[in-house]
């Protein structure tokens, strides 16, 4: 019965995996030779490790492929902290424009954010998802070399040896542990 049970659900995921996959085929058959068509040399832009208040300013380029003028209709970022300008013009077939994209490098952490490109492309269906990511460190913060346990505090509150746990948050100079004062001995009363 067990058997059974595992060969009905191995043709079901199966079926399932073919019909997925010629869906796919399909989709790839159904693009229009005619049309204008985007076809951007990169769909993300890593920035790495920057200061905060550095240059936030990247640049895609995009061709058009097909035989039809491309229009783009909206280029729209994830968030506020993104700003994108676009050629507004048609790109003509065999032509090339530009999106650019602004990063407001005034947040410091990691960030990832995506700008979705809107056109009369026949193919992508229209619309290309861009992104950009990297990391503002602030300013004179040290790049931590790779490998280098950054220092954390003992948490205080267990002074028994071995229970003693990190706390999340890098230790400052200028504070010292202090170690937990031992609770004083009540002796009972007869």
């Amino acid at each position: 019965m067990f058997n059974m049970k595992r060969f009905a659900l191995i043709c079901l995921f199966a079926t399932m995996a073919f019909g997925v996959a010629n869906a796919q085929n399909n989709e790839a058959k159904d693009v229009p030779e005619n049309g204008a068509k985007i076809r951007f040399t990169e769909l993300e832009h890593n920035y790495g490790t920057i200061q905060k208040g550095g240059n936030g300013d990247c640049e895609f380029t995009f061709y058009n492929d097909g035989n039809e003028p491309l229009i783009l209709s909206n280029v729209k970022a994830s968030c506020g902290c993104t700003t994108p300008s676009y050629t507004q013009k048609p790109v003509m077939p065999g032509q090339q424009g530009t999106i650019k994209v602004h990063y407001n490098t005034n947040n410091v952490g990691g960030f990832s954010k995506t700008v979705t490109v809107t056109s009369n492309a026949v193919n992508d269906g229209g619309r290309v998802v861009l992104r950009i990511k990297g990391n503002v460190k602030q300013d004179g913060a040290a790049a931590q070399p790779s490998g280098v346990e950054p220092k954390v505090q003992q948490n205080t509150r267990h002074p028994e040896p071995g229970t003693a746990k990190p706390v999340l948050k890098p230790a400052r100079e200028d504070v010292k542990a202090v170690p937990a004062q031992a609770k004083p001995e009540v002796k009972d009363k007869q």
